[in-house]
Order: C-alpha cells, then sequence, then structure tokens
C-alpha cells in the first residue's frame, strides 16, 4: 500500500486508528482455550469486529514468537487473514528488527518476502547497513524508532550532542538521506505531548506511528494538536485499551465499541483539516 492508497483510506472511513494485535494467550478469554489455534480465534474476533473503525492492524511479534512455532503459525493465518477478508488495511509488524547488513537482509526477506506485511518497524541504532536493506523492497514501508512512549526513553533519546541536537533529532535527519517520506516512517509516542512540534521541524510530511494512546495514557488531541499534517500523517496505535476492553464471550463486541469510540474522536480531528 502506497502513501495515496493510505491517505485515501483513511479519509474514506475517517479514521487513523491501527489496532495492536498484542495478543497474549494468558489473556485471552477463557472459552476460546478449547480452540485449536486460540491465538487465532481471538484475532479473528477481533479484526471482525474493528475492521469498520481502523484503517491498519499492528501484531506486536514477541507474542507470537513467545509461543514458538505454534504462535508463528498464528501470526502466518492473522496476516493472512486480514489480506484476504480486508485487503484495503495496512498491516505492520512490530518486530524492532536491526542489525549488520545481511542479517537486516534476512529479517527484510522474513516480512517482505514471506509474511508480505507491509511495514516493519526497525530499531536505527546500528545505522545506514542496518536499515537500507528493507528499503529495497518496493511499495514496502519501513518505521524507525524515533521517541518512543515508554519511560526509559529520556534515558538515551533525548541525549544532546555539542551543537544542542538531541539524537532522536539525529535519527530523524540523518534517516531521511536513505528514505523518504513514500517509504519511511516514524515511532513517536503519544505520551511525548508537545514533543510532537520538534518532530515535525525535522521530519515535517513523514506519517508517524504513534503508540500509547488508551493504556499508556497519551492524548488524542494532543497527538493530533502538535502532529497532525494536511493529509493526516498519523497512524494512531491502540492495543491492550481495545483488545483486552472485555474478557466475555461478548469480547469482540466490547473491541468494537471502543474501536468506535475512537474513531470518532478521529473523524472529529479529521474534520479540523
Amino acid at each position: 500500500m502506497n502513501r495515496k492508497e493510505l491517505t485515501e483510506q483513511i479519509f474514506k472511513k475517517k479514521t487513523f486508528l491501527c489496532v495492536g494485535l498484542d495478543t497474549d494467550i494468558s489473556k485471552i478469554p477463557s472459552h476460546l482455550l478449547a480452540d485449536d489455534d486460540p491465538i487465532f480465534a481471538f484475532n479473528k474476533a477481533i479484526v471482525d469486529a474493528t475492521a469498520p473503525y481502523c484503517v491498519a492492524y499492528k501484531p506486536n511479534l514477541a507474542f507470537y514468537e513467545s509461543a514458538g512455532l505454534k504462535g508463528m503459525a498464528s501470526f502466518e493465518k492473522t496476516v493472512g487473514y486480514i489480506k484476504e477478508s480486508y485487503p484495503h488495511h495496512f498491516i505492520i509488524a512490530d518486530a524492532k528488527r536491526g542489525d549488520i547488513g545481511n542479517t537486516s537482509a534476512m529479517y527484510a526477506r522474513t516480512f517482505f518476502g514471506e509474511y508480505d506485511v507491509d511495514a516493519l518497524t526497525v530499531a536505527p541504532y546500528m545505522g545506514e547497513d542496518s536499515v537500507t536493506p528493507f528499503l529495497t523492497y518496493e511499495g514496502k514501508w519501513v518505521i524507525l524508532l524515533a521517541l518512543t512512549s515508554n519511560k526509559g526513553s529520556h534515558d538515551f533519546q533525548m541525549t544532546p550532542f555539542a551543537n544542542g541536537e538531541r539524537l532522536f533529532e539525529s535519527v530523524l535527519k540523518t534517516s531521511q538521506k536513505w528514505g523518504d517520506d513514500q517509504n519511511m516512517m516514524y515511532v513517536v509516542g503519544a505520551t511525548q505531548g508537545r514533543m510532537f512540534e520538534d518532530i515535525r521541524k525535522v521530519a515535517p510530511t513523514h506519517f508517524l506511528l504513534v503508540p500509547g494512546v488508551g493504556a499508556q495514557g497519551g492524548s488524542l488531541q494532543e497527538v493530533c494538536k502538535y502532529g497532525m499534517t494536511k493529509d493526516c500523517g498519523l497512524l494512531v496505535n491502540s492495543s491492550r485499551g481495545i483488545i483486552y476492553a472485555g474478557s466475555g464471550e461478548d469480547f469482540a463486541a466490547t473491541a468494537a465499541e471502543k474501536a468506535r469510540e475512537l474513531q470518532a474522536e478521529m473523524e472529529t480531528e479529521l474534520a479540523r483539516l
């Protein structure tokens, strides 16, 4: 999915919601545990319920890898189901890969060649040759970690250099030599608030993947005020706040309601453009 297609979906559906599929088998409703593949059964129900209110899904690989081969089979089935049943939804593999060049090339082949997802989160710490292998796939997106939502983000990401530039700003500036706003996005946590102003000074047109709304306490309105562009430029993710909103047999309907509530807020923000 290219930028034009993604933007068209956002304005057509009046939402820029990404639903995070952080599926923990210890948290899914007990009645699903008898299923041959409870993780996939849970994901399928969540996807079917929330598809009208979002434009993207983001499976977090840690939750699938932790279950070994069965978990990865659930991931593959989930991606395949979304691609077949909801082909206009953007799929992000949240794997935060990044290694020396030949290893990154294998990671790129895994997610873009084998699983054929639209985008992959990538850690930029090892520099250009660890990122560029992911950028060789036509029509695929690299989503670089820039300024994250966790408390420890300030340990390194805010570190200033002698010229006053902070590490996250250096990541933003340098990485724009490798890709552009047609194949590269950045992760910026919703909890960073007005820091979105600083992000936009360095990356004024790139899409931002924004986790941290909902369970982590980020403000959608603040994100939009300081981070939205004329074509939206945002994918705001909510994971636990949606998929674990309910724990009974009506869990999918409860998730749909939470997604619908966020979609309504996003429709209001889009109307301001």
